[in-house]
């Protein structure tokens, strides 16, 4: 019987996985653990395959544990696809939501490494990961960051399909918001039609202004702060 400070560690992870056995070391946990699915798709051409073809170990970096590195010795099926036009045999199985066709680390981890990557730098990130016991060099964020953005559907150059656009009108911007929720940041104009657009669609949204425009309001600031009554003229060069 678990009391209310007591948890399960199978409550982690997703119902189809079974953790086999557990062993630490000062600074590293390592989990063994089995899948049971009985299907997958193809990541190729989206085929359901239902014939398992044989199964592997697959080592697996997760989010560290009370600061120990993490990592999960998971024994996966692979599935024979069925589709003679594909060029992919065999592929591996995925957890989807939580493991990845041959991800290397689970899809928390890479959340969080993405999310600081974005916030920081690529090599701020790996150092600040390796302080965390999270194995990853600069490199290996560029690719993974790379990753991301190349499975992403439906990409839009929003900067040519805006292109002579009535800024007054946020409609459009806040339909294709609404179509692409994964988007976590956009560098927009001061447009008010805008700000309200990703206010209503995604108002967790981070709104970032671009060079232009904020160096536009900058020194137009500068301008109404040393010179309200235009009885000085002073040239501020562009950067």
């Amino acid at each position: 019987m678990y009391t209310d400070t007591e948890y399960e560690l199978k409550t982690f992870f997703p119902s189809n996985i079974t953790i086999t056995s557990m062993s630490q070391t000062d600074n590293k946990i390592i989990m063994r653990m089995n899948t049971h699915s009985t299907s997958c798709s193809c990541p190729k051409c989206d085929m359901i395959s239902v014939r398992q073809h044989g199964s592997y170990d697959r080592k697996v970096q997760d989010l560290p544990v009370f600061g120990k590195a993490t990592w999960l010795m998971v024994n996966a099926y692979e599935y024979q696809c069925d589709n003679p036009g594909c060029e992919v045999t065999t592929f591996v199985e995925n957890a989807d939501g939580f493991l990845n066709y041959y991800s290397r680390m689970t899809d928390r981890c890479e959340d969080f490494i993405c999310t600081l990557a974005l916030e920081t730098t690529c090599e701020g990130c790996s150092r600040i990961c390796k302080a965390m016991n999270i194995k990853i060099s600069g490199d290996t964020v560029i690719r993974l960051l790379t990753k991301r953005y190349t499975q992403q559907k439906n990409r839009l150059d929003l900067a040519a399909t805006l292109e002579g656009w009535d800024e007054t009108d946020g409609d459009f911007l806040k339909g294709w918001l609404l179509k692409n929720k994964q988007v976590k940041t956009i560098t927009k104009e001061r447009a008010v039609a805008y700000a309200a657009a990703i206010q209503e669609a995604l108002p967790r949204l981070m709104q970032i202004s671009d060079r232009f425009r904020f160096h536009e309001s900058l020194v137009e600031a500068i301008k109404n702060t040393v010179n309200p009554q235009g009885a000085v003229s002073y040239a501020v060069k562009e950067a």
